[in-house]
């Protein structure tokens, strides 16, 4: 194995056994640092590569380790190639976050003397509101869903039990369908959820869901379950833990079809959730907890999004707006 190679393995597993990072986040440094390294050698058919591949000593410090040998300027001038080729800013965002990580990793376990990424700096991203669905829209959602259970098909008693849950705690969709049966208790409406980082948190959801929830499980999920399907709360009609996609797809259907609905991704329901939380009067403390935010800083985006609703509501409501 190469020296870089050996060094990203090294780091890959730094992200799993120690940070916890989920398989996406770390599939997605590892491709950062690839597209890193590959601009630090230089491609053959691009003389304006920052380094001779043929020649160590031309890379910074005579490192045979590119990676390693970068310095600030080198990775500046790689986020500007990335920038030029039409980079979104979220994605800048990640690579830089990407190449911090390695290089402050690299730096603590005594493989570089100095941090060149410690300068590293990113756009910051446009913001965006999220979209979100009012409450009386919600409701009208949740009642399309119970009513087209009307006919006891076990997937749609399942897509109203994941409408409710989803709406009642702000799961995320990921966390929706790892749930398994005994992560779910009926008589104290909770859910125990693995999140970002395998931590785990306690969520509590409304009697709406756990009436959908019992539903579900007395008489939808027995339907539909076979000896492959485990601990899973939710399956597919093969039986089977149900996948993210299939649940955007339940929620992308339900709320696309209701005349006072907003076409949404299972996110969407989250962020509507959080919003009709402290439209309620929640504080941001139980919202971040409740939605497994790390920082209270991305939990306070929906704050935004209520002062939005406030304004429009005062616009419309006030003789002097």
């Amino acid at each position: 194995m190469g020296t870089d190679a050996q060094l990203v393995a090294d780091f890959a597993r730094y992200l799993d056994v120690e940070r916890g990072r989920s398989a996406n986040t770390t599939r997605a440094y590892l491709g950062d640092l690839a597209s890193l390294s590959a601009f630090l050698r230089g491609d053959p058919d691009d003389t304006s590569g920052p380094f001779d591949d043929a020649d160590p000593s031309s890379r910074p410090g005579g490192s045979p380790d590119v990676l390693l040998g970068a310095r600030l300027p080198d990775l500046r001038a790689w986020l500007g190639s990335m920038s030029r080729s039409g980079a979104a800013r979220s994605t800048m965002g990640r690579r830089v976050a990407s190449i911090r990580t390695f290089y402050d990793w690299a730096l603590r376990s005594g493989r570089i003397e100095a941090d060149p990424a410690v300068k590293l700096t990113a756009a910051k991203r446009n913001r965006h509101l999220p979209a979100i669905l009012t409450a009386p829209a919600a409701q009208e959602v949740l009642t399309a869903a119970a009513l087209a259970s009307d006919d006891d098909d076990p997937v749609a008693v399942r897509d109203l039990a994941m409408l409710e849950l989803l709406y009642a705690s702000g799961l995320r969709v990921g966390e929706l369908a790892g749930l398994d049966i005994d992560d779910v208790d009926l008589a104290a409406r909770t859910a125990t959820v693995f999140g970002k980082g395998s931590r785990e948190r306690v969520v509590p959801f409304g009697v709406p869901a756990g009436a959908a929830l019992d539903r579900w499980l007395t008489t939808g999920r027995a339907r539909l379950v076979t000896a492959d399907s485990g601990p899973a709360l939710f399956l597919g009609r093969r039986g089977r833990r149900v996948d993210q996609r299939q649940v955007r797809t339940a929620v992308h259907a339900a709320t696309s079809r209701t005349p006072g609905g907003t076409d949404l991704a299972p996110h969407g329901l989250r962020h509507t959730a959080a919003t009709h939380l402290l439209d309620g009067g929640a504080d941001l403390r139980t919202v971040q907890e409740l939605l497994g935010h790390r920082s209270l800083a991305t939990t306070q985006l929906y704050t935004h999004v209520s002062i939005e609703r406030l304004k429009e509501s005062y616009a419309r409501a006030h003789p002097r707006a």
